[in-house]
């Protein structure tokens, strides 16, 4: 038995669970960084949260809360990072709680053992220890119990597919030691390859289907990210290309198509 939270991403995937297509997977988390929002992505059934401080306001405060909330509901909190934010941030990131960091715009495999290097303790990394963990509940540990446990356990690894770079060098990315999730990045790896916002073009979907491929060949985790309601591109990413992490959706996102749908009731009504 570990002394750490449960990795839901980890242990789902070495059973197999995130195969079937029913199953939902992470809750973005960009605008309202409340413990209510956990809440609901808990009992909407997500199994992992999306906190994004790249295209945010949101705070490290808020993110700790977050973080905190999420681990102790069974939802794991997963992070993403500014580009080039350096070291300390990442460090003060998972002090905070967070599971797994997410770094944007990996283009190779430098930036790649990089992304690895702040987020592991010696020797796989250059972290720096610090006690009273929200990830072991804040209760004092032995220092190769959490050296092991978050090298292992609380600290995986994305580097986000979302360059021209990233794709000609998926294969080299993949094979990086510590590496854990390719996550492509659809949006903006769209604008870099010339089709932006073209989910179905043949420049994209090529490009998608050789970091499936690049991830499976090294035994990673093929993800997905930046397409939401679109049950065929989901469809064609789980059943077809094998994603075992997906970003379902951001809060922004659920609030904006909520209020769109609540108003063309009202107005049909009216009319």
């Amino acid at each position: 038995m570990t002394s750490i939270a449960s990795n839901n991403l980890q242990t789902r995937v070495k059973s197999g669970l995130l195969c079937t297509a029913s199953i939902k997977f992470a809750f973005g988390i960009r605008l309202a960084p409340s413990p209510w929002t956990v809440q609901l992505a808990k009992a909407a059934g997500f199994d992992a949260l999306f906190i994004d401080l790249e295209h945010s306001v949101l705070s490290l405060t808020d993110t700790a809360q977050l973080c905190t909330t999420g681990i102790l509901a069974g939802i794991t909190p997963f992070v993403r990072v500014p580009y080039r934010c350096g070291d300390g941030f990442v460090q003060r990131v998972l002090d905070a709680g967070s599971m797994g960091m997410i770094f944007p715009h990996v283009k190779d495999k430098e930036d790649a053992r990089n992304a690895v290097r702040m987020s592991k303790y010696p020797p796989a990394g250059t972290r720096s220890l610090t006690g009273q963990l929200p990830q072991f509940g804040s209760a004092p540990h032995h220092h190769e119990v959490v050296i092991q446990e978050s090298n292992t356990v609380g600290s995986t690894v994305f580097v986000m597919m979302e360059t021209a770079d990233s794709i000609e060098n998926a294969y080299e990315i993949a094979a990086t030691e510590g590496v854990d999730v390719l996550l492509i990045g659809s949006n903006d790896l769209s604008i870099e390859l010339g089709v932006p916002g073209q989910f179905g073009s043949e420049v994209y979907r090529s490009a998608v289907e050789k970091v499936a491929a690049a991830s499976h060949a090294s035994g990673k985790v093929f993800g997905f990210a930046g397409v939401y309601d679109n049950a065929d591109v989901h469809d064609w990413v789980v059943n077809k290309l094998g994603a075992r992490f997906v970003l379902g959706q951001q809060d922004s996102g659920f609030i904006a198509k909520g209020a769109k749908e609540c108003m063309a009731a009202i107005k049909n009504i009216h009319e």
